[in-house]
């Protein structure tokens, strides 16, 4: 009989991985993981870390999406305020320029109007978390600051005309603001503008004539608000649909990247006992090897 001259060392490599692969596969067992490090499947860990790197991406579109959602609907919800005021504006002047109002009526007129204009004026600088949502990219300025000292006053405006945008994943981009300016004016333009003229106009006994323009001016800037304020919410669904779809992209991705390394506990049990059976029985056999001279076991 020929006897290998290595055996010993052989059962001894032998006993070394079928040790490591009972040590992996308890690993996977009790970590729910088949691939921890880059050696146990490049192609795998690859794959997974660029499915790592979309849904960080589209995590932070989520995130960023759930805040400007926000903002944009606290911004709607000011504008229809906004219309409804400027809507009652538009009563009172038209119900004060029917040609029977005296002086007292038209004084009071102009002092609801002031109200009104007072009120629209605090809208238009409304704040959410800190951050005024009228005053274009310059979020921490007070937008509309209102001068009286003149006839009719002046709407001061100290925000900018810059529009900001979010972009999705697939690279769209959303508007998320409206500046102040687009929306109530400045100066003597605008909304706020009209208001002011109007004020003027039943302050000053204007004519009828020039009631009926200034009039006719704030219904037109009435439209441009609805216009924007349309503007607005276009852009806010498509920001919320987009966003739940990306949400739920996420959730497709994250099952994705878990089934690429993630150990199938059913399996991995399975082919640990069958791993513990080999090693006990390559133990078994190194046992009786020690045991017995090696010459009698060759008779």
């Amino acid at each position: 009989m020929r006897v290998d001259p290595n055996y010993i060392s052989n059962l001894a490599g032998a006993l070394n991985q079928s040790s490591s692969v009972e040590d992996t596969l308890t690993s996977e067992l009790s970590s729910g993981l088949s691939v921890v490090t880059l050696q146990d499947n490049p192609v795998a860990v690859a794959q997974s870390t660029l499915l790592a790197s979309s849904i960080a991406q589209d995590d932070t579109f989520v995130q960023t999406a759930s805040g400007e959602s926000s903002l944009m609907q606290v911004a709607d919800s000011t504008l229809g305020d906004v219309v409804t005021q400027i809507t009652s504006a538009l009563s009172l002047a038209v119900e004060g320029n029917n040609g029977t109002m005296n002086a007292s009526n038209t004084t009071t007129i102009a002092q609801q109007l002031s109200g009104i204009r007072d009120q629209v004026l605090s809208l238009a600088n409304t704040s959410y978390q800190g951050q005024y949502l009228f005053g274009g990219s310059q979020g921490s300025v007070q937008p509309f600051t209102l001068d009286t000292s003149t006839s009719p006053g002046t709407t001061n405006y100290a925000g900018d005309t810059q529009v900001q945008f979010v972009e999705t994943p697939n690279g769209q981009k959303l508007q998320v603001n409206l500046p102040g300016s687009s929306v109530f004016g400045s100066g003597s333009s605008g909304a706020l503008g009209a208001l002011n003229q109007l004020i003027a106009d039943f302050s000053g006994g204007a004519s009828t004539a020039s009631i009926t323009t200034d009039t006719a001016a704030l219904t037109t800037s009435l439209g441009q608000l609805s216009d924007q304020r349309s503007t607005l919410d276009s852009s806010l669904n498509r920001l919320q649909s987009t966003s739940t779809y990306t949400q739920t992209e996420e959730s497709q991705l994250q099952v994705a990247q878990s089934s690429l390394v993630s150990a199938n506990p059913a399996s991995v049990a399975t082919q640990l006992s069958s791993a513990e059976t080999q090693h006990q029985a390559l133990l078994s056999v190194i046992n009786t090897l020690g045991s017995q001279d090696l010459f009698s076991l060759m008779r």
